[in-house]
């Protein structure tokens, strides 16, 4: 259905709509015809403002009760007008004013139903331009995994889309959106084609499909492999594919023949060159180190652990560390998060309210997750500071609020700091200045949907000496500012993944900002690191010791997009 304007049905769709029993197709077409024509909307508004007009005179009604309680013969509700007014029958005036309050009730609930149909078209609108994804599939496990330094590694736990994987060594699990999970041993190159299809290049791996993912499909140089419930193995050389299958069956061609032939647990086939298949028994040994992923995995985990225990170690021998949280808790009651840096004798411990505890980096390893709109962690850090780093491990969730809080002083104090996360992705730092006034130092977006439930590591410096911020993510900078308000710069009461307002003069439907998902590791430096040290701080803590190392070097800076506080939108504040 199409709606043109002007036309009947425009006029049609738009009563319709009003009186709350349009249906969807014309809402729909009513929605694409507004959405595609400037004059449409503008008789659209005209109309929207007309019914909002008639339903919420008040003098309608009132007049109309004046007139009805004179000729009823009751006393006035308020002094008579001295003018004559016509008297109809006492009947016939009953039955006009009925139809009148008819008809000023149902223009009122036309406008509620018009309303509600307006912002269900916006919805509708937005959802088709919502966020979209071509992933196919995720990087589950990882083993001593050295990726091709030719192409940025993928991370762990990143969705993958359509392309190439090629891994120097190590092993690395892949778990396809149809619920397949496919096991690579490097040197190897697989890639992606969609969700339920790979190619394997060159190298060894296993693959493991459920009754969900049956016909999941693996192409191999002189094999095309379907499964059909089961779990299979392919070894690919030079001039050599082989095929053995572990437990159930699978489908596979060969180029030596088109017919597809049927091949059963505990056989395999093997096809070198132009020769016809040959068949073989299943060999599950060639495989043995792939089997033995997940165990692999946990020891590796628990390796990395302790390698960050011990960089933890010779961190917090910096005297200029003055808040530092790792998030072991320990024997500490639920409540109460530690401060092992070295301001902890006046600052030493944070008060946790709301939050759960949840695994952090690691399996072993706790960490605090933000939900609700009461979730916080309450601290208060005495002193001024000439210049100051913060850092911190962040798993986001999502980006709810237009403002999303990582640590942010208490209220609009002079000298304070806001550090947060904008609702499109960007890194923010608002310094406020001693004699008043506010700077906005913002990054391009970098938080992008495809971050979203992956450790990342955010950091920011403010040098007060040379008069610059800069903003890391995963141990990159990611944009440069100059800094206009001068030092010193204090924290006083304070909070993470979420602020309290205190102080502020105004009704401002912003000043929710609580962070949604879960933090692990918090440092707050009363010195400006260098971009070497910042590198550091999150190749010791990155889960897992592999090749990425966040945005490349080349990723654009963003001086210009340096908010001041002449913003007609400021980030936050």
């Amino acid at each position: 259905m199409s709606v043109a304007f002007p036309s009947r049905d425009f006029d049609d769709a738009v009563a319709a709509v009003c009186h709350g029993v349009a249906s969807e197709e014309q809402v729909e077409a009513l929605g694409r015809t507004l959405r595609r024509d400037a004059a449409a909307r503008d008789e659209y508004l005209r109309r929207v403002a007309l019914h909002a007009y008639l339903a919420s005179e008040p003098d309608l009604f009132a007049a109309s009760t004046t007139d009805f309680t004179a000729t009823d013969g009751r006393p006035f509700s308020r002094p008579p007008s001295t003018t004559p007014s016509p008297k109809p029958p006492i009947r016939r005036f009953g039955r006009t004013l009925r139809a009148k309050w008819k008809a000023k009730l149902a223009l009122a609930a036309g406008l509620v139903a018009f309303l509600a149909a307006v912002v269900w078209l916006a919805q509708v609108a937005g959802n088709r331009r919502g966020a979209t994804s071509r992933a196919v599939a995720m990087l589950n496990r990882a083993v001593d995994a050295r990726w091709d330094s030719s192409e940025r590694a993928p991370r762990l736990g990143a969705p993958l889309e359509p392309g190439r994987l090629k891994l120097d060594s190590g092993l690395a699990q892949i778990v396809f959106y149809n619920g397949a999970r496919v096991v690579i041993e490097g040197p190897a190159e697989l890639q992606l084609v969609s969700s339920s299809e790979a190619i394997c290049v060159q190298g060894k791996l296993t693959a493991e499909a459920p009754p969900q993912a049956r016909g999941f499909r693996i192409v191999a140089p002189r094999l095309d492999v379907t499964d059909l419930g089961t779990a299979f193995g392919l070894k690919v050389n030079d001039d050599r594919s082989e095929l053995h299958v572990f437990e159930g069956h699978v489908e596979f061609r060969s180029d030596a023949g088109s017919a597809a032939q049927d091949l059963r647990e505990g056989k395999g086939a093997v096809v070198e060159g132009a020769a016809a298949p040959k068949l073989i028994e299943a060999d599950p040994k060639a495989f043995a180190e792939l089997f033995d992923l997940q165990a692999k995995s946990v020891a590796a985990e628990a390796r990395r652990y302790d390698q960050w225990r011990e960089s933890i170690r010779k961190l917090q021998r910096d005297p200029s560390l003055w808040v530092h949280f790792d998030f072991e808790h320990g024997g500490a009651p639920a409540w109460r998060l530690p401060n092992s840096g070295t301001l902890r004798a006046a600052a030493p411990e944070a008060a946790i309210v709301g939050c759960e505890w949840r695994e952090g980096r690691w399996a072993t390893k706790p960490a605090l997750e933000f939900r609700g709109i009461s979730d916080r962690v309450r601290l208060k850090v005495p002193g001024e500071l000439r210049s100051v780093t913060l850092a911190t491990w962040v798993r986001v969730q999502g980006l709810d609020r237009t403002i999303n809080s990582l640590f942010m002083s208490e209220g609009f104090l002079p000298g304070t700091l806001h550090w947060v996360i904008r609702n499109d992705g960007a890194l923010g730092l608002t310094a406020f200045g001693e004699k008043g006034g506010y700077q906005i130092l913002a990054s391009p977006p970098v938080l992008t949907i495809d971050q979203f439930g992956i450790w990342t590591h955010l950091a920011v410096v403010l040098d007060g000496r040379a008069r610059q911020v800069t903003h890391f993510l995963n141990g990159q900078p990611v944009s440069s500012h100059p800094l206009r308000m001068a030092p010193p710069f204090r924290i006083g009461t304070a909070e993470l993944g979420n602020w309290n307002a205190h102080g502020d003069p105004g009704d401002d439907p912003l000043l929710i900002r609580n962070f949604s998902g879960a933090m692990d590791e918090f440092c707050l430096f009363n010195r400006a690191l260098t971009p070497g040290e910042i590198s550091s701080l999150y190749a010791d803590g990155r889960p897992q010791p592999d090749t990425v190392a966040g945005l490349p070097p080349s990723f654009p800076t963003a001086d210009h997009l340096a908010f001041s506080t002449s913003s007609p939108i400021p980030i936050h504040r």
